[in-house]
């Protein structure tokens, strides 16, 4: 038995953190602080199992893409993982319907930049890899990114002549 709660990063407690962060680092070999507060500041689905163990949880927050003379509000899925012993049992398909569910009510469009690992489940859930060019406005300016793997979005009903152009943000701008 598990249970599945949604809350903004305001609504978590010192608890709900440090679980999460740690979930994080149990998955990834490399997350760092950075990728960290990227997906802090939104709404988190978490899921506990029934001994209260974080078992998977996963981050949607606010960005912005310019795309043909539009700025779109965007849900961007970060720091979705499960703990490595509980993988493959639908816990990270839980995570991602709770997140879909408000990218779909809250957001002009879902979008996220999938792991290898990661990429199967999105394509499962219907998201779908970009097929355009993408950019960033940086602090110097708009400055396309042709080495950038394309991120999958979810909800988009988007031209690929033109490309997208991301917020700018400190890390990884995808």
């Amino acid at each position: 038995m598990t249970t599945l709660r949604t809350a903004h990063t305001g609504d978590l407690t010192r608890h709900d953190l440090l679980d999460a962060r740690r979930l994080l680092d149990a998955a990834f070999d490399d997350f760092s602080d950075q990728s960290w507060e990227h997906g802090l500041g939104g709404m988190h689905a978490l899921v506990r199992d029934d001994a209260g163990e974080l078992v998977a949880q996963g981050a949607v927050v606010q960005r912005r893409i310019l795309h043909n003379g539009r700025s779109l509000r965007v849900g961007y899925v970060e720091a979705v993982a499960v703990r490595p012993d509980r993988q493959r049992q639908g816990f990270g398909g839980q995570v991602m319907t709770a997140l879909e569910r408000i990218i779909d009510r809250a957001y002009d469009l879902g979008a996220l930049s999938a792991s290898d690992e990661g990429q199967r489940l999105y394509i499962a859930h219907g998201w779908q890899e970009w097929k355009g060019g993408v950019g960033t406005l940086s602090p110097e300016g708009m400055r396309l990114l042709p080495d950038e793997d394309p991120p999958m979005l979810w909800g988009a009903h988007l031209d690929p002549t033109y490309d997208l152009l991301i917020d700018w943000r400190d890390g990884d701008v995808y």
